[in-house]
Formats: structure tokens, sequence, C-alpha cells
């Protein structure tokens, strides 16, 4: 699908691929849009993307530049670049990749571009063309025909399309967003990074980086606008090659917008990045929070995320780790997702004010009957019975604290997404025991009660649920 008409020698279209490179052709000719580039700047693109796909292939493996060799060789594996059978003379091998950007000729066979449309002589097939295909499938290509006809511009634009990517030594990152801000942005941030790889090597990058992060920065700065990213990450294996994609909700703008302007937010935000982050016996970080943080907005495509508001529930379920202000930051984060992702403002006053009251007057200790209700807080059918014990407890005790049915339905039902309602209501029935100051770090005294509730607490809250399908892999 086109985007605009085109009004130089490039067009940006909805093909992820190209669109990437699109974006990164406009960067590095100093083009704000694709549209904007013209034969000059293409002549200027193709001449960078030749001399350094020459300059890689002829380098030695100790050379930092062999690095960008490794990410020409995962999404072109069977090009004149990177081919082993490629000759190591730069002169020869630069002609040879020269020719694949030549301007088509009028004059010759045309054919309408794959991607954009316009007037193409080149025919170009998998050796050359990224995810069309690998040596280990069947040409898909009809008999007798050669390949799949690219014009000039989105020629240079399929192989400009590493220096707009998030690369890897293995596979590629490109990003597909409503908002063109963004994905300039995440253009401009990896046209960066790919120079550095090819001057010093992956060894020269910062580990504390990723696609989801750099999205994120980007997203923040559209504003509260409506905007949906796609992130496809791939490899061109001749072996194995793969595809993975993962995508943000449209509010999420708006939810970071809010993160942004909030103080109780954004210090939710860190203390989970903070709680993300960890490091080996020397201090060094192996798992950076911030990227931890950032994916948690991203659901994959085969529905196999981690959750932001599962997440959170596990961390607010280790109790002595948190203050109260801190668990206070972390809650309203959890309610500020819901509330711009999903919509969701359950009213949870009547349920969390009566397991509240149970934890803090039933019979035993508050410890154990907060361990009892972290069993039962994400399983539907549990926690139905947990409300009818502590409702009949507390009225046993002269503590009534009437709920009506409608205010209990929604955290008992078995349906799409009932664990989001049950997972908000956990951290509204913390909030409300820092409220009240209701003391649950005392341990029993009786060494078998301490034992079961150190049981029951140990166990992780979200294997109990029963519609984990809707929730996904964690």
């Amino acid at each position: 699908m086109t985007v605009m008409e085109r009004a130089g020698g490039l067009v940006a279209t909805g093909h992820p691929l190209q669109r990437a490179g699109a974006w990164a052709v406009a960067v590095m000719a100093g083009r704000e849009l694709p549209e904007q580039v013209g034969a000059d700047d293409l002549n200027g693109v193709a001449d960078t993307v030749v001399r350094d796909a020459v300059a890689a292939a002829v380098a030695a493996k100790t050379d930092p530049c062999y690095d960008w060799w490794k990410v020409l060789f995962a999404l072109y594996p069977n090009s004149k670049a990177t081919h082993a059978s490629r000759p190591r003379d730069a002169v020869v091998l630069r002609d040879a990749l020269a020719e694949m950007f030549v301007p088509d000729d009028p004059a010759g066979r045309v054919l309408p571009c794959t991607f954009c449309g316009a007037d193409a002589a080149a025919v170009w097939a998998k050796s050359t063309l990224p995810m069309f295909d690998s040596n280990k499938a069947l040409n898909t290509l009809p008999p007798g025909v050669q390949g799949w006809p690219v014009c000039r511009g989105c020629r240079v634009a399929m192989w400009a399309l590493p220096y707009g990517a998030w690369v890897t030594a293995g596979s590629a990152t490109v990003l597909s967003c409503e908002s063109r801000q963004a994905e300039r942005e995440f253009a401009v941030r990896n046209v960066r990074r790919a120079r550095r790889i090819i001057q010093a090597g992956f060894t020269s990058l910062s580990t504390g980086a990723s696609p989801e992060l750099v999205v994120l920065r980007a997203l923040r700065n559209v504003g509260r606008e409506l905007s949906a990213t796609t992130l496809w990450s791939f490899k061109n294996d001749n072996q194995e090659p793969w595809l993975r994609v993962t995508r943000t909700r449209r509010a999420v703008p708006v939810f970071l917008a809010a993160v942004d302007g909030n103080a109780p937010l954004r210090r939710g935000w860190r203390l989970m990045e903070i709680a993300f982050t960890q490091r080996d016996g020397d201090g060094r970080v192996t798992a950076a929070g911030p990227v931890e943080a950032a994916r948690l907005l991203f659901e994959a495509e085969d529905g196999r995320s981690r959750s932001l508001l599962g997440q959170l529930h596990r961390l607010l379920w280790e109790t002595e780790r948190w203050s109260s202000q801190d668990r206070a930051a972390l809650t309203r984060l959890a309610f500020a997702y819901e509330k711009e992702i999903h919509g969701v403002e359950p009213d949870l006053s009547g349920v969390a004010n009566l397991i509240a009251t149970w934890i803090e007057h039933g019979s035993g200790s508050p410890r154990g009957r907060l361990a009892q209700y972290g069993k039962a807080a994400l399983d539907g059918y549990r926690l139905g019975l947990l409300l009818h014990q502590a409702s009949l407890r507390l009225r046993y005790d002269g503590r009534p604290v009437h709920v009506g049915s409608d205010e209990a339905r929604p955290f008992v039902q078995q349906r799409p997404r009932a664990w989001e309602q049950r997972v908000l209501l956990s951290l509204e029935v913390q909030r409300l025991l820092d409220e009240r100051g209701v003391a649950v770090n005392a341990r029993p005294e009786d060494p078998r009660e301490r034992e079961q509730i150190e049981r029951l607490i140990q166990e992780p809250p979200l294997d109990l649920m029963d519609d984990d399908d809707e929730f996904g892999a964690v």
C-alpha cells in the first residue's frame, strides 16, 4: 500500500521492511521525509551502502568492521557481499555491488515495482531481498520468472534497511507506526547505532538498550495521541529463518504521557525498572530494568508475552520489600495502565473493603489471612469461596460488610480478561491495608501456623489462575 504519491526518487510504502529502509534513506540523506529524497540523494546513499558492504566483506574476522558483515549476512545470506565465494578484491566487489543500484533504463522492459508500483527494469529474488524465501524454502516464483520487479528507490531502501533497523549479529527489528515522528526517531537512533557498529563493532554498544525501549522513548515524544506500533523482528537465515511480531496498544502514548506528567506514576515506573534490574556477582548488569519494563508494553502476536499488570502484581506481593509510599506508587501505576490502555475502571470499593476488613479482624493472624487471600486472589472459583467465608466470618463476629452480587460478580466470573479485575482488586486490598496500618509482617508464634503461612506465601499467585490463556505466558 502506497502511503503517498512519489515526489522524488522514493516513497515509503506499507511494507514494513521497505518502509524501514525508506526512513533510513531519508535520515542518511538528511531529509525529513522519504518523499523528499531525490535521485542525487539515492546516489549518495547507494554509495554509502556499497562502501560499507565492501569494507565489511573484505575485513578480517578480528576487524571491528567484520561485525557489519554479520549484520548483512543475517539479512542477505546469499548476496554478492556475504556469500562464501565472494571476491576478496575490494574493487571487483565494489563494481558488482554498484550494479545493483544503477538507475532503471526507461528504454528497456519495465514492470510495476513490487513495493511502490513505480516503473522498474530490474528484478530481484531472495539473494537480495530479505525474507523473500530462503534456500531452505521452495521458490514461490512462477516458472520462468526470475524475480520481483523492484525500482531503484526501493532497491536502495531494501539495502539501507539495516541502517534504519535495530540490528544484532543475527537478526534485525523494524518498526511500523501510525506516528511518522516516532518512525523517524527510531530510524535516526538506529542509523547512529549502525555507524558505530561499522566503526567499532558490537562491543562498543551499550547493553542497556533495546528496540522496545527506543520505541517507547519515541512514543513519549508523540504526546497524548493514539498511535499503534508494531515491531517486526526477523532473521533471514538459510537454515532457520524466523519472524516475530509484537505490538503495542494504540493508547500507549497516552499512558506514557500520563506517567511522564505525574510524579507518583513516574516513581512507580522507576521502582519497576529498579526491581527488574539484575546483576551478576561482580555487580555487572545482566538484565537492564528499563529494557525489561519497556517490553511489558508490547504484546506478542502468538500471545506468549508478559503482562505489565501481572508483573506489578508479582512485585507488590513481595510484602516486605516496599514502603507504603512505594506500594502506593506501584498501585497507582497499575490502575493508570488499566484505565489508559484497556479502559478498565471497575468498582472495587465494596469487595476490597470486605477482604481488607476480614484480613484485619478475622480469626488467626493478619499475615495468615493475607497469605490465604494471596492464594485465591487470581482464581475466580477460590476467590468466590473466600468471599463467602469472609462475609460469614465477619457476620458471625458482628462486623457485617455488605457486598451485593453485582459488585462481586466481575471478580468471580470465568470470562476473557477477568484476571485484570482480580489483579486490580488485589492491589486495592493491599492499598487499604496500608491505609489502615494493618501489620502483616509480624510472624505468628505457633511454629505450625508459621510454617503453613510461609508455604502459602512462597507459592506464586499467578500459577493459580484458571484463565491463563487470557493472561498470557509469564
